[in-house]
């Protein structure tokens, strides 16, 4: 059986960056028709009425139907130690992140977290997620099966640090390719699941394994790989300190095979030109994770820049060193950290990035990340006026870009009324 869902609907033709508002579609009184976890059609609500007259109706009046937020980079292992008190990124690395990982190789544990994480980010939003797990294969699994009972389009990797991190953390340049492998094997392609080529950052892997996950990247070139670079300028020194013959922190990268189409750069900060080029070349991706960006004090990411360069961005969390489960709150955060750069990113820009940037990112963009025939139905429900303070400036607005913006800067879990994965209605 079919179902219209009604209400407010907004979509994209083209990256607004590049198009200008006009590359959005509202509709103010609008439909999504779904069937099989599709999207069938999206238009006004009286023809699609008229026309599928047995489909069963949810009608959602004047709260906005988006495709659902797609978070391109996360630590789900780092749930748990979320908004702890900052330092900078090696100390925060030491005192919180690397002690919790270490707790992963408890496959009820891992289990434990997994859950908690789809039920926040959900309830958040939040229908899609790439997230690093840790060097446990455990974890990687708990991670996978978790998201499998939701059937949500997911990806995600173990984790691979071979030096530079504690006893109990840190595995091989062998065992990482093996364990990578074998989790690849098992989960890529399995469902909506796609397994990601996951070294941590260049200083906590040698460079044989560097090399090795560079082989095995180039063995399998439709997994994704995704790492760290250039998040803060005493990271970029450490880099240097470890890699004295590298022309620069992405060149550490590069010259094991790691530099690629599909390749997802957390942060970028700092980038120097040679890299902007390479990326660009390429047509890699970088991720912009501005409440950890902002939280553990590493900068401010170019984002009038690298998009007038033709890169390819995505939006993310970057939970826990980032403050927030919400993409709302991560929009919000953008919105700052471009105004600070001298640039005020439109609603249009900041709803694109969480949406359709993200899964252009991750390569996914044609089947999640906007309403249209053919892509998979994945569907955020969003209450323009979901607190007194959002409502009385939703009533004032006179567009879809003045009501939309006070949800972006004051939203939380509170403006998520539904979320529908894959055709069904999960919250």
């Amino acid at each position: 059986m079919s179902d219209l869902i009604l209400g407010q609907v907004l979509y994209f033709t083209a990256d607004p960056f590049d198009n200008g508002v006009d590359a959005a579609r509202h509709i103010r009184r609008g439909g999504v028709l779904v069937e099989g976890g599709h999207i069938m059609a999206v238009g006004e609500a009286d023809d699609l009425r008229a026309a599928h007259p047995t489909a069963r109706i949810t009608d959602y009046g004047q709260d906005l139907i988006s495709a659902g937020f797609v978070d391109a980079h996360a630590h789900y292992p780092q749930t748990a130690i979320i908004a702890s008190w900052g330092k900078r990124l090696i100390d925060w690395l030491n005192s919180y992140t690397f002690p919790e990982e270490m707790r992963f190789s408890n496959k009820a544990y891992a289990q434990q977290v997994a859950k908690r994480y789809f039920d926040l980010t959900i309830s958040n939003g939040t229908t899609s997620v790439c997230s690093y797990c840790t060097i446990h294969p455990e974890s990687v699994d708990a991670f996978f099966q978790a998201a499998a009972t939701r059937n949500q389009r997911v990806w995600a990797g173990k984790t691979c640090m071979d030096r530079n991190a504690p006893d109990g953390l840190r595995d091989t340049a062998q065992s990482a390719f093996d364990d990578s492998a074998r989790l690849l094997a098992t989960w890529h392609g399995t469902g909506r699941a796609g397994y990601v080529i996951t070294p941590r950052f260049s200083p906590t892997s040698t460079e044989d394994q560097l090399a090795a996950m560079g082989a095995l990247w180039s063995a399998n070139p439709d997994c994704l790989m995704q790492t760290h670079l250039s998040e803060q300028t005493d990271e970029i020194a450490w880099v240097k300190s470890l890699f004295p013959t590298a022309r620069d922190y992405l060149d550490t990268y590069e010259r094991h095979g790691l530099l690629g189409k599909g390749a997802l750069y957390g942060h970028a900060i700092w980038l120097e030109d040679r890299e902007k080029a390479r990326i660009k070349e390429v047509d890699a991706a970088l991720i912009h994770c501005p409440t950890s960006n902002t939280f553990i004090g590493s900068g401010l990411f170019d984002m009038a820049g690298l998009k007038a360069s033709g890169h390819r961005i995505g939006l993310a969390t970057d939970t826990g060193g980032g403050s927030s489960f919400s993409m709302l709150r991560t929009m919000a955060s953008a919105y700052e950290v471009a105004q600070l750069r001298g640039r005020a990113l439109h609603p249009a820009e900041l709803w694109w990035l969480a949406t359709q940037g993200s899964a252009r990112a991750l390569r996914a963009d044609h089947l999640i990340g906007n309403i249209a025939p053919g892509m998979e139905a994945d569907l955020t429900i969003v209450n323009l006026s979901s607190t007194p303070a959002i409502a009385q400036a939703t009533a004032r607005a006179e567009s879809l870009w003045q009501a939309l913006f006070p949800t972006i800067m004051m939203g939380d879990d509170r403006a998520i009324r539904d979320v529908w994965v894959a055709g069904q209605r999960v919250i």
